[in-house]
């Protein structure tokens, strides 16, 4: 059982939103950058994301997403869900025909390890990963590096996800 590209791709891009949202709207190109995520890739996980009202889009000069709330609203677990990534561990993607199109022996096992591990994401905010010391590192790690290679951020362009309806 394992996460797939997605759900990483997703949660490490919301991630790198909430990080970044103080300073108004994020965008994907800014994240793209960052993370090492294909910009097309983040625009179809974004266009999900949305519809699931986690982010809204901003256009514009400054334009960008916001997160859609507050970060202790959001659990890992919804954003998974929101780009229809399983956190199935059986192997009958839990349709319990994983012997002969009949249950195997463990089958309840890996269903019941499923529902832990959603369990667990659930109880983990973007609030919670953004408290982090050893995330609040990478992150300046990662925004020295974008500074490098972007112009420096333009203050009178700024405008807070916050006064944003």
């Amino acid at each position: 059982m394992r996460l797939t590209t997605k759900g990483r791709y997703a949660v490490t891009a919301m991630l790198d939103l909430a990080l970044h949202s103080e300073q108004g709207p994020v965008s994907l190109a800014d994240i793209s950058a960052r993370q090492g995520i294909s910009l097309s890739y983040l625009e179809q996980l974004f266009a999900k994301l949305r519809r699931f009202k986690l982010v809204r889009s901003v256009r514009g000069p400054g334009g960008g997403y916001c997160l859609v709330g507050n970060t202790a609203d959001i659990s890992i677990a919804q954003v998974v869900d929101a780009v229809s990534e399983s956190l199935d561990a059986t192997r009958c993607e839990g349709k319990g025909n994983c012997q002969d199109g009949e249950v195997c022996l463990t089958h309840h096992l890996w269903q019941d390890l499923s529902v832990q591990i959603h369990h667990f994401l659930d109880g983990i905010s973007l609030a919670d990963l953004v408290a982090r010391g050893d995330i609040q590192q990478v992150r300046l790690r990662q925004d020295d590096r974008l500074q490098q290679i972007k112009p420096p951020y333009d203050a009178e362009r700024h405008i807070a996800c916050s006064e944003i309806l």
